[in-house]
């Protein structure tokens, strides 16, 4: 049974159906349309002679039914100038009301209207079903795209428990740190060895620290790196010595304790990497770019240099970190290119070519920590720690240099030649470093001559 709007109500009249029906898609003729018909909404409002002069012109394919439309009902169709949608009474939803400026017309569905009659069309609400269902849409839309998002922090945070595993299950640890109490900067002593391992360890015994570096990451301010020349003259137990002999004479917390005295803080962590690994390292990451503006052939390290800068691979990267005879800064020349090929390491380490190639990253942290040896206390966490140190402390912000000194070549008997500090200089240096307060920039005896 039709539904009867308000203006129905009140009474009958010759009144044209506000739209013509058309057949043409339709073989019966006196058929019921089973589709909307075409631009049924401009139609809808076109003023009366119009309607009736298409009547004339166009039978419709129904009759229609006379009835009287009301003054409201007329006053709606006038007011509203813009195209204004029907809807079916068996039509599930309400179709959209269009803005006043006449933008366009609202669709109809193509379902099939079983009982379609004159009196079953009638104006939409004003609320508008199409911008709710364009709401629901967009808010599906955000979402399945945090169910992405989710989905993706689930499987990097997978990926990282693996990988924090697997580097934990890699990394070779000793006994490093001492009692010193803890101050508010992170500080890592870094060392590189000469230490031979396999058939190589039986032909050549002993080794040598002749890298000492130590990195320093203030709670706030600049991080920084500074050397310790591996000739520089100490005292342990009241027995002179130079500083790279310490740790295989008195052992590794010895080193870590003398270096402590030399800072005046507290060490938290060590790293020991082997020169012998050193090749392998460079060589996971294909080649590194180094530069030194010397020509340099050295039969000593097997450096072959010509000025300028050149990508290298593991033997010459290995080679331009040993080489000091060829070099007319000795020893504090060597420590600073040391601290170059380290920080090429670091820079080709953390590049996006290289983040970004699982196998690459993979392949550089296996052949680090097969040359590294580690404190007992470090983790996955700290190394990365160190390394994003590392590249502060080498970058436009970081402070790079050496500890002062008085004396490059200060002789001592049954020690030789040796490098005699500046204790209340290098104290005060790393009081400055530590609270972040130190301006960046090169430091160093070397550095202020």
């Amino acid at each position: 049974m039709s539904q009867q709007r308000p203006e129905d109500a009140l009474g009958n009249q010759n009144n044209p159906p506000s739209f013509t029906p058309s057949n043409k898609h339709n073989k019966n003729a006196n058929s019921i349309p089973s589709f909307p018909p075409k631009n049924a909404h401009n139609n809808a409002h076109k003023n009366s002679e119009l309607n009736k002069q298409e009547t004339v012109q166009r039978a419709p394919s129904f009759e229609p039914k006379p009835r009287k439309v009301s003054q409201n009902s007329q006053n709606y169709r006038t007011q509203n100038t813009g195209t204004q949608a029907y809807s079916e009474q068996y039509y599930p939803e309400q179709s959209q009301r269009l803005s006043q400026n006449n933008a366009s017309a609202s669709s109809f569905t193509s379902k099939r209207i079983q009982n379609f009659s004159q009196n079953e069309v009638r104006p939409i609400a004003s609320n508008s079903s199409a911008g709710t269902l364009a709401f629901r849409k967009k808010h599906r839309l955000l979402k399945y795209l945090s169910l992405l998002l989710v989905t993706i922090l689930i499987l990097v945070g997978a990926l990282g428990v693996l990988s924090w595993n697997w580097v934990d299950s890699q990394i070779k640890r000793d006994n490093w740190l001492t009692d010193t109490p803890d101050t508010q900067e992170t500080t890592w002593l870094i060392l590189g060895s000469d230490q031979r391992e396999g058939e190589e360890a039986k032909e050549i015994t002993g080794f040598r620290t002749d890298t000492i570096l130590v990195l320093t990451k203030p709670v706030s301010g600049h991080s920084s790196l500074i050397s310790i020349p591996r000739d520089s003259l100490v005292s342990v137990n009241g027995q002179q010595m130079k500083i790279n002999t310490v740790a295989q004479d008195l052992g590794n917390r010895a080193l870590t304790k003398t270096v402590e005295k030399i800072t005046g803080h507290k060490i938290d962590h060590v790293a020991e990497i082997k020169f012998a690994g050193l090749t392998n390292v460079v060589n996971s990451l294909g080649t590194i770019d180094l530069c030194y503006d010397r020509t340099v052939s050295d039969v000593y390290s097997g450096l072959n240099w010509t000025a300028g800068c050149h990508s290298v691979d593991g033997n010459v990267a290995l080679a331009f970190s040993r080489m000091r005879y060829a070099d007319p800064q000795s020893d504090f020349g060597r420590a600073a290119r040391q601290r170059m090929v380290i920080s090429a390491i670091m820079k080709k380490a953390l590049s996006s070519s290289t983040l970004t190639n699982f196998s690459k990253v993979k392949g550089f942290a296996k052949a680090s920590l097969d040359s590294a040896i580690l404190d007992e206390n470090s983790n996955p966490g700290t190394l990365l720690n160190m390394g994003l140190a590392f590249k502060e402390a080498t970058g436009k912000d970081g402070v790079t240099g050496t500890v002062y000194w008085t004396n490059p070549d200060y002789w001592v008997y049954s020690v030789g030649s040796a490098v005699l500090l500046d204790d209340a200089k290098n104290i005060e240096l790393f009081d400055q470093l530590s609270a972040g307060t130190h301006a960046p920039g090169n430091v160093g005896t070397l550095a202020e001559q």
